[in-house]
């Protein structure tokens, strides 16, 4: 008999360890022969901790699991919730990033294996430096990190220039309110990571890769590292990949929390070192990275992607998606919801659908007011806007972007003058310094919203002249972006704003 039970930091938060614990005492105490399996999660959070038990060939779930239902669940008389693939909202996903995540033994490279990994690295070795980044240009993989900038034409940049040395660095620096797609992958399956960074540097010439890791999530960094060393004991990493006579070797640096490390120059200054700034571009870190070398910057879930590309085809992943924006997104649901999770879908799937019907609501029962996407600096959409389908070109036409693809809900209690000037005092908080529009414009952003909050309606073009400048000058995202929750409460609830809108006409 095997069972399952999550190690991921959600499911540790909610009592897997101590399920854990109770399944081992209470088999050992029956002198009944188990197989404990610490899995990542199915990115149902609201089930967990989830276990599920293997026993002739079904594998049942059962959640959320208490140490108490221990017992009755190794008498198999405990309520099962069924196969988690048959559950609605596991069912109606496009799981391909995320198909092994919670269905195998993260630190097993024989079940990595079992179900379909190395296969793309197998295929990769067999190509060309120039065809690989073809196959990712072919795919139409666009990074998942932010901006959503084609992956294969920043690998192909790299490609082509010319050093002794080139890097791949993941930017794993999570940092995004409502976002843990990153952590949840590393947690669950962390080998794909490392086959993507591996075909990755076959791809560019780089021998040579870091995985930028923030310190809140020391279980993904203990994990990525076994993983990494279990790979390089097999082989998989190292000075011959595969047998194949081809380098490639990797090591996991860990960060401390900075928001704005996120961003890949501060990243890169933090990597080497120094302070995380930002640096001011020409030249791109594609050119002159780390340690001013050709170097590759891509966001876990873009890497992690890599190798299904390889193992199914370009084509068949830019099959899936919507116009620009191919294959799948792990959206991340989040906040006021009665189903929170990760939820991988084909791009194109409305707003509203992700909202009312796959996180079912609100979980207080009240209307749905709000929702921002792409963390604290994402634009608000309201009820209004629920037709707009998920891609980066129609969030783009609606004043908002996709970014890290974290959906957090708000019902029709939030105070959306309140939630604006948490956007603006959250960038001056973790604004670098570096650039004037950032350090000095989110300070007296904040002011100007306090202004406006007293009933200075005067205030609201001052308020918006200010994010436009904010949005032109600032050197990094956190700066250019902070405008957009402002100017969509702005544009969306006016009446949050007092007499805003006769102000703003």
């Amino acid at each position: 008999m095997k069972i399952y039970v999550p190690l991921d930091s959600a499911a540790k938060a909610l009592g897997a360890d101590e399920v854990a614990a109770a399944i081992a005492a209470e088999a050992e105490a029956r002198g009944l022969e188990i197989e404990l399996i610490r899995n990542g999660t199915r990115g149902m959070v609201w089930l967990e901790p989830l276990v599920e038990v293997e026993d002739g060939g079904e594998r049942l779930a059962y959640g959320p699991l208490t140490p108490a239902e221990v017992p009755a669940l190794l008498d198999r008389t405990l309520d099962t919730l069924g196969r988690v693939e048959d559950m609605p909202f596991f069912a109606r996903q496009t799981r391909l990033t995320f198909a092994r995540c919670g269905l195998t033994d993260p630190l097993s490279l024989a079940d990595y294996q079992a179900h379909g990994g190395l296969s793309g690295l197998r295929r990769a070795l067999g190509m060309t430096a120039e065809a690989v980044v073809d196959e990712v240009k072919t795919s139409g993989l666009r990074g998942r990190g932010g901006a959503g900038f084609p992956t294969g034409i920043k690998w192909d940049t790299v490609r082509m220039a010319h050093a002794s040395q080139k890097y791949i660095v993941c930017n794993a620096d999570e940092g995004d309110s409502g976002t843990f797609a990153d952590r949840m992958i590393i947690e669950g399956d962390p080998f794909c990571l490392i086959e993507g960074m591996i075909i990755a540097g076959l791809g560019t010439g780089a021998t040579k890769g870091y995985v930028y890791l923030r310190s809140e999530y020391p279980v993904a960094i203990e994990l990525l590292r076994q993983a990494i060393d279990i790979a390089r004991a097999d082989g998989v990493l190292g000075s011959s990949v595969l047998g194949s006579g081809r380098s490639f070797d990797m090591e996991v640096r860990v960060g401390a929390g900075a928001y704005v490390c996120g961003e890949e120059t501060s990243l890169l200054n933090s990597l080497e070192g120094k302070r995380g700034v930002v640096r001011a571009k020409p030249p791109l870190p594609a050119l002159e990275g780390f340690l001013g070398r050709p170097t590759v910057v891509n966001n876990v879930i873009s890497l992690a992607t890599v190798p299904v590309i390889f193992e199914k085809g370009a084509q068949h992943y830019a099959d899936f998606g919507l116009g620009r924006s191919k294959g799948t997104i792990p959206v991340q649901i989040a906040g006021n919801v009665k189903y929170g999770g990760l939820f991988e879908t084909a791009f194109g799937m409305p707003l509203g659908e992700l909202v009312n019907d796959v996180a079912g609501g609100t979980a207080s029962g009240r209307p749905v007011k709000a929702v921002q996407i792409g963390g604290p600096l994402g634009a608000y959409f309201a009820t209004a806007d629920f037709d707009t389908p998920f891609g980066y070109e129609e969030f783009d036409g609606q004043g908002g972007l996709i970014g890290h693809a974290g959906l957090v809900v708000f019902d029709d209690s939030a105070d959306m003058l309140h939630m604006a000037r948490f956007a603006m005092e959250f960038c001056a908080v973790e604004s670098c310094g570096k650039c004037t529009p950032c350090r000095l414009g989110a300070v007296r952003g904040v002011e100007t919203l306090d202004r406006i909050a007293a009933g200075d309606t005067g205030a609201v073009p001052l308020l918006t002249d200010l994010c436009e400048v904010m949005k032109d000058g600032s050197l990094c995202a956190l700066g250019g972006f902070t405008p957009y929750p402002v100017l969509s409460a702005l544009q969306r609830f006016p009446e949050e704003f007092g007499t805003v809108k006769e102000a703003a006409e």
